[in-house]
């Protein structure tokens, strides 16, 4: 089983493989040319997702790079999962449905401050009631998620927890848990809050091969496979569990492998094919594609990505 690692914390994964340049003499001292950080190409449930959905989506998000304008619903999630994590950062007793209601603006304040960007979500950003009607909608998500649990009730292991390892294949494999659970006994619940508003079913699909992929890699860290992986959906208020078993995990850890050679296969020819879908519609590049009748641009060549990286929209998905 190959070792891994893990951090907690809610900033971008730091770990980077440096490549040392050599020295090269003067007369009088020895000068070492600047240290260039290399963040090594990894899969993440995100990307994967995209290459599994539609290649010429991961090619454009992973490789070409093209910014998208994030939705209403990504955003307001990504504030959500902020907020939450706040209040599990709060002793039991102050964990209350009152307490995150007044988290929400003050967090709000600060994501829109550290990406003043997002306020091009809304039609008139300067529209007090537009954005106090969107931070109602958060609001009654949060008001959800106390419907399904009781947080006073819990100690997380970690919230909002990164994880990576090298599978024995080779394949790095990164991501974000939203929260970990671990029992006295050692048993490990793995929990996401889904806010979005994917179709049902092929939501749930895309979210039990994320909670999968965590259980792959916690497997390898831990030598454990988690009890229970939980979705919380807040938007309708459902929960759905699942309890996964070795053979399983097993064979999910051979198709993630699958994926990523088959990234790589594509990034070296660039061959990287559309997969039209009912997804497409949620698409922000449907102009390049050509299922639209669009151009993707220039192919410029496998530069070595770094797919692995998720952002927090992403992980708010």
């Amino acid at each position: 089983m190959a070792n891994g690692s893990t951090t907690t914390g809610t900033a971008s994964a730091t770990e980077t493989v440096t490549e040392t340049a050599t020295a090269t003499a003067t007369e009088s001292t020895a000068a070492a040319a600047p240290r260039t950080e290399v963040r090594r190409p990894a899969l993440s449930p995100s990307r994967a997702g995209d290459f599994k959905q539609c290649p010429l989506l991961y090619r454009f998000r992973a490789v070409d790079r093209l910014p998208e304008t994030p939705t209403k619903a990504q955003v307001r999630g990504t504030l959500v999962h902020s907020v939450l994590e706040r209040l599990f950062a709060l002793p039991r007793g102050g964990r209350t449905p009152e307490t995150a209601r007044e988290l929400l603006r003050p967090t709000w304040s600060e994501l829109s401050e550290e990406s003043p960007e997002w306020m091009e979500i809304f039609t008139d950003p300067a529209s007090a009631e537009e954005v106090a009607e969107w931070l109602t909608s958060a609001e009654k998500l949060l008001d959800s998620y106390f419907e399904l649990e009781d947080p006073r009730t819990l100690s997380p292991e970690a919230c909002e927890l990164h994880v990576e390892t090298e599978l024995d294949s080779g394949v790095l494999l990164r991501g974000y848990i939203d929260r970990l659970d671990v029992a006295p006994t050692g048993e490990i619940r793995v929990v996401d809050y889904k806010t979005g508003a994917a179709p049902r079913l092929i939501g749930e699909a895309k979210a039990m091969f994320q909670m999968k992929f965590y259980a792959v890699v916690l497997w390898r860290l831990r030598g454990v496979v988690p009890r229970q992986l939980k979705l919380l959906y807040l938007s309708d208020g459902q929960a759905l569990a699942y309890t996964p078993d070795e053979p399983e995990l097993a064979r999910f850890e051979r198709t993630l492998e699958a994926i990523w050679q088959a990234i790589l296969r594509a990034g070296r020819t660039g061959d990287f094919r559309p997969n039209p879908s009912k997804l497409c519609g949620w698409c922000s590049h449907q102009d390049l594609c050509p299922s639209f009748g669009g151009t993707p641009p220039d192919y410029p060549g496998w530069p070595e990505p770094d797919p692995g990286e998720e952002s927090a929209l992403d992980r708010a998905d």
